[in-house]
């Protein structure tokens, strides 16, 4: 079977990059991230994606629609794929909820996927809930490239538990900048990532590669 091409980014920068934007936050890019969307768009143009999906979160659709634009197609939405509910950490700086989050994600690497703070989802949460619909979305365009603009948490969490050279242990290694591209591949039995970027840039992990994006 033809592999299927995943471009899977996070969305630009949002208008309060300092704090954390849980799903309870809807909040839009500001000037900084919709200049990363622009200029994003064009690069992924070059790839001919059959499909651009986005999350239905602000930020993500405000990304997600200068790619489809720039693809002449139409975004297409999956609710499920919203960032992860933080209860009373999103909208907290980050500064002040850091030891919060990090100690989730301290949990996570080291196996305990349940592990939460009082009103944020877990890990386990956050795969049972996105790792379905993304999957689905592999399925559907078999052997063609389709574009995804989802969310960092969101992010960290499919690669950790689809990528067969990654595991929740390589959670916090997993780049997640705004508008870095993974480039994954399902060929009908298993996902690899064939490339992560950091800020527009190549970079090497586990289950990647330090080539560029490639047309």
């Amino acid at each position: 079977m033809q592999e299927t091409r995943v471009l899977l980014l996070r969305h630009a920068e949002t208008s309060s990059p300092d704090c954390f934007h849980g799903a309870e936050s809807d909040i839009d890019l500001g000037d900084r991230g919709r200049s990363q969307a622009a200029t994003v768009a064009v690069r992924l143009a070059a790839f001919r994606p059959d499909a651009v999906y986005s999350s239905g979160m602000l930020r993500a659709r405000e990304t997600a629609t200068p790619i489809a634009g720039a693809c002449q197609l139409v975004p297409q939405v999956i609710e499920t794929l919203h960032e992860r509910r933080m209860g009373p950490l999103s909208g907290q700086p980050k500064a002040e909820g850091w030891s919060t989050y990090q100690q989730a994600m301290t949990h996570w690497m080291a196996g305990d996927l349940d592990y939460t703070h009082e009103g944020g989802e877990s890990f386990a949460d956050i795969a049972a809930r996105t790792v379905p619909p993304f999957q689905a979305l592999a399925d559907r365009h078999r052997g063609e490239t389709i574009v995804v603009v989802a969310h960092g948490v969101v992010i960290r969490v499919l690669l950790c538990s689809l990528v067969e050279d990654l595991s929740q242990a390589d959670f916090a290694d997993v780049p997640i900048e705004f508008v870095g591209v993974n480039d994954l591949r399902w060929n009908g039995t298993r996902w690899s990532a064939v490339g992560f970027e950091r800020n527009g840039s190549p970079s090497q992990n586990q289950g990647g590669s330090s080539e560029p994006l490639k047309t």
